[in-house]
């Protein structure tokens, strides 16, 4: 921490940037409300409202304290420090706006040391409790006899040489019926696990079941937090259903195939917003969904808020699975759900009985570890292991594993390694070098007149930035690129719409069928006279040699240039290439998470711009979201 500056105030930390003009209006509001004009007071209304807007549930007191004060763009104030904890603590006991979670106040000090906004307590203490009610049931009443064969058809065996190893466990099939035995469970996996692949098993073993009772058809809601990550989800369970899309079709008994949804929704679609309300919807606990199953992709982008109203509206009786990767990046809104309800550093096992019932059921053993005797959240969790995208010997595969276990060491062993031609560290900025690779990157797609061509090209290659403000940020770096490919006679004129121009929508347009996440091009249309329109491949819904579907650009939803994009834009996103533009110096919004998400973006190619030092720091450095939720699931 850097030397000691002059305790914090709400008007220094305003000035300084490390408050917004909403925090200091609602801690006056607060006070005044209730006569408490206690500067502490006002200072742990103004940062619990601050932190919420950073992604935190809550203000761990005892951690802030330790911390340094930094602004939004992860500047560290070496003028301000926290006041002394235990002053701070005693001000704010001693408040009448700040109180117990069975008080009322609009503030709540849990546990002595999390002060919480009273409505994300609420959240929490509420999605903590629908989560215990689903992990405390466990279906008794499945057709083993029936799941077994099924598992049997839909994992053959095979397929990978490492499934004829001793000790080999195919959590795809342990995930399998831990789905269909319980009322939620939670799917992690990095890039290429097979996530969706599981999904689409579960999906078939639970029709065979209720078609097997003579019951109907499982009513099926697939959802994602996103509109692209909906549409892909939609596409993904297709192709494994609907033979004529060249998928790898399931081995399901008669009347499966058409028991499987082919539709998918945003999570705020299915819910049905209220209108002129983003926070209310028609869809709750007094008006649940009608719904047996739902599935939720993308898990770790969906925030407390959302989840929480999304279990209130699901009945009791429904089976609920979420879907993603613990150690991606956390929802943009408050909460790191998925990471909370994993608990990847947590060390447990599921209890003695469900792996008896996996060894029994699914024919899997699984190794040794500590194991509870009684049931909780630790038998909803199921942990994908084996990547099918790259397999687990390449050298993005063994990156993104060094990042992910925090080992600095063995990342920059790998990135500068001439054995490893996929994974480059370069330490040169945003220099020549860096533009040359911009360049060369979307040089195929530029140079491509046919739109579906020069759009599928264009989705092979992605410059990523961490920040999006700075001299190596998305918004400085766009420009830069920009004009290095007209200096090469890639781009049309300058002007607002210009041949080549790549987009990326930032709102839903349910009537255009473009989401937030799309990406598209600005290009000449052999259809209308070679005018320019905005083609994206995610808006057509046609054979393969019809016309690509385009959209005058004036007709957009909000959208920005799309040659440099964030890390937290590209979840969900895949690519043939990355280049990750690295800032120049360190902030604290760098960390393992954020550039796991970028390197396993990639499939095939990955280069790293930056420092060895920022890299280490980097891969050192965790997302800490101040939550009780994770406390509150794994007590056991």
């Amino acid at each position: 921490m850097s030397a000691p500056g002059k305790v914090a105030t709400v008007d220094a930390l305003l000035e300084a940037g490390a408050l917004t003009p909403l925090d200091l209006h609602f801690a006056r509001t607060v006070g005044r409300l209730g006569g408490d004009d206690d500067d502490l007071v006002l200072l742990g209304a103004a940062v619990a409202s601050r932190r919420t807007g950073r992604g935190h549930v809550c203000v761990d007191l005892p951690g802030i304290a330790r911390e340094d004060i930094v602004d939004d763009d992860g500047n560290v104030l070496e003028s301000l420090r926290w006041p002394p904890l235990a002053r701070w603590m005693d001000a704010l006991r001693a408040s009448p706006v700040v109180g117990s979670p069975d008080e009322g106040c609009p503030l709540v000090l849990d546990e002595g040391r999390r002060l919480y906004l009273r409505r994300y307590w609420e959240y929490q203490e509420r999605l903590a409790s629908m989560i215990r009610q689903r992990v405390d049931w466990s279906d008794a009443s499945l057709d083993e006899g029936l799941l077994e064969d099924g598992l049997s058809r839909l994992f053959p065996g095979g397929g990978i040489p490492e499934a004829r190893e001793p000790g080999w466990i195919d959590w795809q099939r342990v995930a399998c019926l831990q789905a269909l035995r319980r009322r939620l469970c939670v799917i992690s996996g990095g890039p290429g696990t097979g996530k969706t692949y599981t999904v689409a098993k579960i999906l078939a073993l639970v029709a065979e079941q209720a078609l097997a009772r003579g019951a109907a058809a499982p009513r099926v809601a697939l959802l994602a937090p996103t509109g692209k990550a909906a549409a892909r989800l939609k596409g993904t369970i297709a192709s494994f259903f609907d033979p004529g899309d060249g998928g790898r079709e399931l081995d399901v008994k008669p009347g499966v195939r058409e028991a499987i949804p082919r539709d998918a929704s945003t999570i705020h679609r299915c819910l049905r917003p209220v209108r002129g309300s983003s926070t209310r919807f028609r869809h709750d606990a007094s008006n649940p969904l009608a719904t047996d199953v739902v599935i939720v992709d993308e898990a770790s982008m969906v925030d407390l808020s959302l989840m929480t109203r999304l279990l209130d509206a699901i009945p009791a009786s429904a089976k609920l699975i979420l879907l993603g990767d613990r150690d991606q990046l956390a929802s943009v809104e408050a909460g790191a759900i998925l990471g909370d309800i994993c608990n990847a550093d947590a060390g447990l096992g599921p209890s003695t009985d469900v792996v008896r019932d996996i060894a029994r059921v699914a024919g899997q053993t699984l190794p040794p570890r500590t194991r509870p005797k009684t049931t909780g959240i630790w038998d909803c969790v199921v942990q994908l292991e084996h990547s099918y995208r790259y397999g687990d010997a390449t050298a993005i595969a063994s990156l993104a594993r060094a990042i992910r276990r925090g080992d600095a060491a063995a990342s920059l062993d790998l990135l500068e390694s001439e054995e490893h031609p996929s994974i480059t560290l370069l330490d040169q900025g945003g220099g020549e070098a860096f533009v040359r690779a911009a360049v060369g990157g979307y040089r195929g797609c530029l140079e491509t007149i046919d739109p579906r061509s020069a759009l599928v090209a264009f989705e092979s290659f992605r410059v990523l930035c961490p920040l999006r403000r700075g001299p190596q940020g998305v918004e400085a770096t766009n420009p830069v690129i920009e004009h290095a490919l007209r200096q090469a006679g890639l781009l049309g004129a300058r002007s607002r719409w210009y041949r080549g121009r790549p987009v990326l929508v930032t709102s839903n347009d349910y009537q255009l069928q473009l989401f937030n996440g799309d990406a598209g091009l600005v290009l000449p249309s052999p259809e209308h006279d070679g005018g320019l329109r905005a083609f994206f491949l995610s808006s057509a819904g046609h054979e393969d040699g019809a016309p690509l579907p385009s959209i005058a650009p004036s007709r957009l939803p909000s959208h920005e240039t799309a040659f440099a994009m964030s890390v937290h834009k590209s979840q969900g996103s895949e690519f043939d290439e990355v280049v990750v533009l690295m800032p120049g110096r360190y902030t604290p919004l760098l960390t393992r998470e954020l550039l796991y998400t970028a390197v396993s973006r990639a499939r095939k190619k990955v280069t790293l711009f930056g420092s060895r030092e920022i890299v280490e720091r980097a891969v050192e450095a965790r997302i800490d979201r101040a939550s009780g939720l994770r406390e509150e699931l794994w007590k056991w």
